[in-house]
């Protein structure tokens, strides 16, 4: 697709004749020749015009139109957030926002005035919503088929010889961009100007591809064999949603899919089906591994139509998933898939993931240390447990969990369940949460999920943590060793309770121990770790049942830090409260 062309041609023919420049040494000036020259209502000159045409279709996520843009910056309301557009690569976070939520109803405002460029590369004042819609409403639809040529353009400079009506030669015109161009062409097809194309020209295909025309009647064909010989990608958002069969099968082929919604029939069966692999293989195999290591076998084909690219899967015993179901969003490691009636499925691409073995299982369990990051047993919440104190797997089947600074050892084991897959049993003296038969149920570089034999609705996640060679994380525990500490600011949803942490003097020891002295000279114990979790720098605390700093048993993310003080937000349950926890050296 062409960029927004920035130089301005809005010259009259008496300016055309004034304005020469030098040609290339290779280009051929062309004689007067009234065969060669540009006819106004020639085939040719309306697709040289139709190349040069402004393509609005890069911003169809903030207009819906494909013959306008919205000239940039522009403020815009993207579900309520407010956000300027200054660049195209903003327009990724207006898409970001709307695949945020699934189910939500997205919504864009455009904040006037603004300037628009429409087609014929104009620059147009708006002030409102109305009048845009008036301009948005002459633009053909999403994805059909319009009369701008972006699939091949002109290599630019390019130059045409201006005849007079007698066909002498008057002047050499150098075109540099495709708003020149556009607007000479029009000076041609209003019988302004009488001239000729100077060959030989270069044209380029979209994939890069160079051809040369050595005249009009190679021109016209180079043009005519490549106009439709690409995806234009006219649809209204900003990833690309238009399929070639091809294209397709090489992304499904490409990495397995993790199944991260999925509704049949109206019903969400999410939690049926969730975390189930795809893996699309050749010969139209394509398999299914269910969490407990079942794989389904079954085929797939893909077929593109005029509404779009469709994706057919059959299986004997998954029945849900057996339907011919239509890409209708695409993005960065996802696919969205959907049917009339209430079907979706929405997979995400996880390169990653590999088969479960015992061996693998071992070897990853053995890389680094190990953090609880869920854990539900008999539909109690037991995750809080756990934080602050990091499991670390051994040699000779040894588990260890780090409370307060100091190792409690226990053993583990690594067992095959049938033919389905593989057991992970923990045994930790006083963990019993810990000590279940867990069935792996998901493995990949980094996580480990698993969910117990007895119930399935017992699960637990593993998330790995390697503090070596971090630097950001080095940096916080230097930070946090380096003197003792105390509490400069507690607020719970906005009440103060910093009081109740007065005199109090926390120390962080390198293993891992929070060291509290209380004021009457007692000491409280605790566990720390810094690590990263959500993209953000946290630090984990974890005082057990102790008063009054069981308040702290979080993960809290480090919102500033230097060598003498340390603020700490929580983001409370689902409405949005906040904690923040401010500690500072002691002097």
């Amino acid at each position: 697709m062409k960029s927004l062309m920035k130089t301005l041609l809005i010259l009259p023919f008496f300016a055309l004749l004034m304005f020469t420049s030098c040609q290339d040494e290779v280009t051929e000036i062309t004689e007067p020749n009234e065969a060669e020259a540009l006819v106004a209502d020639s085939n040719l000159t309306a697709i040289v015009s139709a190349t040069a045409k402004f393509d609005g279709s890069k911003d169809n996520i903030i207009d819906k139109a494909n013959c306008l843009s919205v000239n940039l910056p522009v403020t815009v309301v993207v579900n309520g957030l407010e956000i300027i557009i200054d660049s195209e690569e903003d327009y990724k976070t207006i898409e970001a926002i709307y695949n945020e939520f699934e189910d939500d109803e997205d919504r864009l405002d455009i904040l006037f005035p603004i300037v628009i460029t429409n087609e014929d590369h104009d620059e147009i004042s708006i002030n409102s919503a109305a009048e845009l819609e008036e301009f948005v409403s002459k633009c053909r639809g999403e994805n059909e088929e319009d009369d701008d040529i972006e699939c091949i353009d002109f290599k630019f400079p390019i130059s045409f010889t201006v005849y007079n009506p007698n066909f002498q030669v008057i002047d050499v015109i150098t075109v540099e961009n495709d708003r020149e161009l556009h607007g000479f062409i029009k000076r041609v097809i209003d019988a302004e100007v009488l001239a000729s194309l100077n060959f030989p020209v270069t044209m380029i295909l979209a994939d890069g591809t160079e051809l040369t025309a050595a005249d009009n009647i190679q021109l016209e064909r180079i043009i005519e064999e490549a106009k439709d010989a690409c995806d234009e990608d006219d649809d209204n958002d900003y990833g690309d949603d238009d399929f070639t069969k091809e294209r397709l099968d090489n992304l499904l082929k490409s990495c397995p899919w993790v199944v991260y919604e999925f509704e049949r029939n109206q019903d969400n069966l999410r939690e049926v089906y969730v975390e189930y692999v795809m893996t699309f293989q050749e010969d139209n195999v394509v398999k299914v591994r269910k969490r407990n290591g079942d794989i389904l076998t079954g085929t797939w084909t893909t077929r593109v139509t005029d509404r779009g690219a469709l994706i057919k899967l059959e299986f004997e015993t998954l029945v849900d998933f057996t339907l011919e179901w239509f890409v209708y969003d695409l993005e960065p490691g996802k696919i969205k898939l959907y049917q009339e009636g209430g079907n979706k499925i929405i997979l995400k691409k996880n390169c990653d993931i590999v088969d479960i073995t015992k061996e693998r299982i071992e070897n990853y369990l053995k890389e680094c240390f190990w953090r609880v990051t869920r854990l539900t047993v008999n539909e109690n919440d037991n995750e809080k447990d756990y934080i602050g104190t990091p499991l670390k797997f051994f040699e000779n089947n040894v588990v260890k969990i780090r409370v307060n600074g100091e190792f409690i050892a226990g053993t583990y084991d690594i067992l095959a369940y049938n033919t389905a897959g593989f057991v992970l049993q923990i045994n930790l003296e006083g963990r019993p949460n810990l000590q279940l038969e867990w069935f792996v149920t998901f493995l990949e570089p980094g996580l480990i999920k698993l969910e117990s034999l007895g119930n399935r609705d017992n699960k637990m996640v593993l998330k790995r943590h390697c503090p070596d060679g971090d630097e950001d994380l080095n940096y916080v525990g230097n930070v946090l060793i380096s003197g003792e500490w105390e509490v400069a600011l507690y607020k719970e949803d906005n009440v103060d309770k910093t009081d109740e942490f007065f005199m109090y003097a926390i120390s962080f020891l390198e293993n891992g121990w929070i060291k509290v002295t209380d004021p009457n000279n007692g000491i409280i114990d605790g566990s720390w770790l810094v690590l990263r979790d959500d993209g953000y720098l946290k630090l984990a605390l974890n005082f057990g049942l102790e008063v009054p700093f069981d308040e702290f048993n979080d993960r809290w993310k480090i919102v500033e830090i230097t060598e003498t003080r340390i603020e700490l937000l929580d983001i409370s349950g689902g409405d949005g409260s906040q904690d923040i926890l401010v500690l500072e050296k002691k002097t």
